[in-house]
């Protein structure tokens, strides 16, 4: 699902990642643990082609990151950090306007947007406005929004940083029942406790990656 090899990004004379190699395979979930700062989000924006590698081989989908980055984008969910939806919109409204950027309309649309409702526990919150949500449910309208469109593949960069530990424990449920359906993820984290739940961690620090493994043998 994705091969980076000898991946290295610059600013300016600041690297942020230092010459970082991993693969994730179908259904895994791989988990970037470290602290901020350490290049984690850089490496997710590289592997979405939001930002260009300096140096090296980036594939994802069987896709060259960046000359395929605009074939990618249609494939894949992503969950920014920070709440990226729109606060004066309802929750439906959110996953309307999110259907129709992947192309899904009519009966098709009606029928996602009934089925994210009720799997993210969405559904006496349809016609609330974004703006009066709290963290937990904002983050379960990020999660539903990021997996309209039904992607193979999920980076979610640092999703539970603002919720409460029963909001994340239930996060985690959800990312367990959609790897369980084939869908792959990368999420970035500095919690211990959900890096020891995914099937593969990789531990960043200063932009490189000190060890990769499951979590049972790291420790």
């Amino acid at each position: 699902m994705i091969s980076v090899k000898n991946l290295s990004k610059f600013f300016g004379g600041f690297c942020a990642v230092d010459d970082v190699s991993f693969v994730v395979q179908p259904g895994e979930i791989l988990g970037f643990l470290g602290p901020n700062g350490c290049g984690k989000s850089t490496t997710i924006r590289v592997l979405t082609g939001l930002l260009n590698p300096t140096q090296g081989q980036v594939k994802v989908l069987g896709l060259e990151i960046p000359k395929q980055s605009e074939k990618l984008r249609l494939k894949i969910g992503y969950m920014t950090q920070k709440f990226s939806l729109y606060d004066d919109l309802t929750v439906l409204e959110n996953l309307e306007f999110i259907g129709q950027i992947f192309a899904i309309n009519g009966r098709e649309l009606k029928a996602r947007i009934a089925a994210q409702l009720s799997t993210y526990g969405l559904n006496q919150l349809a016609k609330q406005r974004v703006a009066g949500m709290s963290g937990g449910q904002k983050q379960r309208l990020s999660l539903a929004a990021a997996t309209m469109h039904q992607p193979e593949l999920l980076f979610l960069d640092e999703p539970t940083s603002a919720v409460d530990p029963q909001n994340r424990r239930d996060f985690w449920e959800q990312l367990f029942d959609l790897s369980a359906q084939g869908t792959t993820i990368l999420v970035t984290s500095h919690y211990m406790d959900e890096a020891e739940r995914c099937h593969r961690l990789a531990i960043m620090e200063a932009g490189e990656i000190r060890a990769d493994g499951e979590p049972e043998r790291l420790m």
